[in-house]
């Protein structure tokens, strides 16, 4: 999500970065110099700052994919009613992403990051207070809306990291500080489970309560150590540019089958296991335990999507992991109706993996059309070379955004899948038969798109 946002570089005299308070005076990461003495360790530190804020983003983000399994007869919610409150923060978190995206230039990346940690309390806090039985559903529906702010704040953070390092290390900074974000998801579920083990199913405010003082100390710490880059500015030129070339809808589509299946299983795994398996998961407890294992290894293996694509090509794996994605729902789909828990827990997990590589692998492939379609116009005379670089970085900043907005939407459609599912058959079938399709689809508009022979092909993608 970093790349409606660029950057300017302000030269100073003296090849150091004094600060004047909130805003550095001075900064070229893109001079060898300037980086070496000054520049890494000022991104550094910004990394890391970000790494956590973002981490507490995603964790309030996700605090209803194991707040649902709090929620027993007492409060009077069916599963329908359940995945829709696991469905609502996905979809507030993908319409905020854009606006969060932007937010970094108008304001300042240290600025907004205090400003986007402190709303996390606006959810945070009222479910600390309200969170008992008595509640009405519809309080709960608004609070589980709110907790969406979580998911702008991956956005800004990218969009801000983006602006602090040199063009060769940004895939590695933009990785650390994705991933870093992700773990949020089996953090909050890991927090979840210790307040079962400990507490018990009656205290689910004690969840959102532990976050509070995260929170506070994500926006004293960007405070105290995050900076605002000097010349950064928004590009709304390019984003409608973007959004006129059929690339961007793709790739968007794409994202929706990765990113999507990601953060829509991550809400809905702990629930969908007590439901399926509700014999060997009598209580919230024995579901939670297995919970935090699918968004862990989603997490930890996204690096490798990167690494495979930069290797054998970002369109030929995202099209086998498709492949390997809709084979994992098949299998899960088997499962489920034969009963067989091993097998059904060992496909859902291979689903979190294959989800967490393609979104390694389709962030790799959006640079790579840009930078195919620009040596393209450049040895058809259409841009000289300075132009066509700048064209390529200015478009694959815009699909990156346009593409993390409306891959997130991917969660709100897989939580109301599986809502739908059980509402109408009573049992999660006809779901995995809709992932199964969704996945066929995006591996068809892969292959016929970026890698059917004869077709006008991208050299590189």
């Amino acid at each position: 999500m970093s790349t409606l946002v660029s950057t300017t570089a302000v030269p100073e005299t003296r090849p150091t970065a004094r600060r004047r308070p909130r805003r550095l005076d001075d900064w070229r990461p893109e001079d060898p110099d300037f980086w070496r003495t000054t520049g890494a360790r000022v991104a550094r530190r910004n990394l890391y700052v970000s790494i956590f804020a973002e981490h507490v983003g995603f964790s309030v983000w996700s605090l209803w994919s194991v707040l649902v399994l709090f929620l027993g007869p007492e409060y009077g919610i069916d599963p329908a009613g359940k995945f829709l409150l696991t469905a609502v923060p996905a979809a507030l978190g993908a319409v905020l992403r854009l606006p969060y995206t932007l937010a970094v230039a108008r304001f300042g990346g240290r600025t907004w990051t205090v400003v986007s940690a402190l709303l996390l309390l606006v959810p945070a806090v009222p479910m600390t207070v309200l969170l008992e039985p008595g509640v009405s559903y519809s309080t709960l529906m608004v609070l589980a809306c709110l907790t969406g702010v979580g998911g702008g704040n991956f956005a800004s953070s990218m969009a801000n990291i983006n602006l602090f390092y040199p063009a060769r290390l940004k895939g590695r900074a933009l990785g650390l500080n994705a991933g870093g974000g992700n773990l949020g998801v089996p953090a909050v579920q890991v927090v979840g489970l210790a307040v079962l083990a400990t507490a018990g199913a009656a205290y689910p405010r004690l969840v959102p309560a532990v976050y509070l003082p995260l929170i506070v100390l994500a926006a004293l710490a960007a405070v105290r150590w995050l900076d605002n880059v000097p010349g950064a500015r928004n590009e709304p030129g390019a984003l409608r540019e973007a959004a006129r070339d059929p690339h961007a809808w793709i790739m968007s589509l794409l994202y929706v089958g990765t990113f999507g299946s990601f953060i829509g299983f991550g809400f809905a795994f702990g629930q969908v296991l007590q439901l399926q398996f509700a014999d060997r998961f009598p209580t919230p407890v024995d579901a939670a335990w297995l919970t935090f294992l699918g968004p862990l290894t989603g997490s930890l293996i996204r690096p490798l999507g990167g690494h495979l694509a930069d290797r054998l090509g970002g369109a030929r794996v995202t099209f086998w992991n498709f492949v390997a994605m809709a084979a994992g729902a098949a299998v899960v789909l088997y499962a489920a109706r034969e009963r067989s828990f091993g097998l059904y827990l060992a496909g859902f997990l291979a689903l979190f993996v294959f989800s967490g590589i393609g979104n390694g692998s389709t962030y790799k492939m959006i640079p790579a059309i840009f930078r195919a379609r620009a040596a393209t116009a450049v040895s058809a005379g259409r841009r000289d070379p300075a132009a066509a670089r700048r064209w390529s970085t200015r478009m694959t900043g815009a699909l990156i955004g346009i593409a993390g907005a409306v891959g997130a939407s991917g969660g709100l459609l897989v939580n109301v899948a599986f809502r739908q599912s059980f509402l109408t058959r009573g049992d999660a079938d006809a779901a995995y038969v809709a992932f199964i399709v969704g996945y066929a689809v995006c591996f068809g508009v892969t292959w016929l798109v970026y890698l059917r022979p004869g077709a006008r092909r991208l050299p590189g993608v």
